[in-house]
């Protein structure tokens, strides 16, 4: 009955804050060399702000880390003098090291070796992420069979776009995906939402925050073939039934 596996990324297959830290360190480096009347009027702790700024302004792009990344680059280099086709080109330019730097991430322990053996399990892996990580520039393009994200859905989770899409786009049924995800939110309870098994990647220990449980959870990213194989064998048995 299970065919298809979904992961969510920033944090379940990789902790996403170093990335992110690291990423903003390399854009702001670029943007003094490349845009000096920025950074003589704004810091780095100060992006938190623009990106405040940006929602405010565009509250229609929420979905999309993408948009609102450009936009609030858009905000600060016009406020800071830029004219706005140059701020606009140069938001563009900054965004592409930003996106450079994101993709640099160190896979949590066990990650590739627990896709590499669902993948040669012969089950359909997928990405669903409300983050703008790529699959491809992460290196694990050669696993993922595709990959979605709330920028190109026009949602994020927990909305079920997302989930709704990818049953349609590859012919599944509910019950055939599992979703595997660390957010208690947007990935147990919009895929339990749409109808989905569900596997907690609770690599800290937390305790379960709201509603009801996932199917499985795993405090290992070693453990999730063995609950993969777990909830394979209920929904076999029920199929039966």
């Amino acid at each position: 009955m299970i065919k298809c596996i979904t992961f969510d990324l920033d944090d379940t297959l990789w902790a996403v804050d170093p990335v992110i830290v690291e990423a903003n360190n390399t854009l702001y480096h670029w943007l003094s060399e490349h845009a000096q009347l920025f950074v003589q009027c704004y810091q780095l702790s100060d992006f938190e702000h623009l990106k405040q700024r940006a929602l405010q302004t565009f509250p229609e792009i929420s979905h999309s880390v993408t948009q609102i990344r450009l936009k609030q680059l858009e905000i600060g280099l016009e406020e800071a003098g830029y004219p706005h086709e140059q701020a606009v080109a140069l938001s563009q330019q900054a965004f592409d090291v930003f996106i450079e730097a994101r993709n640099q991430v160190e896979l949590f322990e066990h990650a590739r070796a627990m896709l590499e053996q669902l993948k040669q399990a012969g089950y359909l892996i997928g990405a669903l992420s409300n983050g703008n990580a790529d699959v491809n520039r992460v290196g694990l393009g050669d696993i993922f069979d595709f990959a979605l994200n709330a920028d190109g859905v026009g949602k994020e989770k927990p909305h079920p776009l997302m989930f709704e899409q990818m049953l349609h786009s590859h012919r599944l049924r509910p019950e055939q995906v599992i979703h595997i995800g660390d957010n208690p939110h947007h990935d147990i309870v919009g895929a339990q939402n749409a109808g989905l098994w569900t596997i907690w990647v609770n690599l800290d220990n937390r305790v379960w925050p709201e509603g009801d449980p996932a199917d499985r959870s795993v405090t290992c990213l070693s453990d999730i073939p063995e609950s993969v194989a777990q909830i394979a064998a209920i929904a076999d048995h029920r199929a039966t039934l």
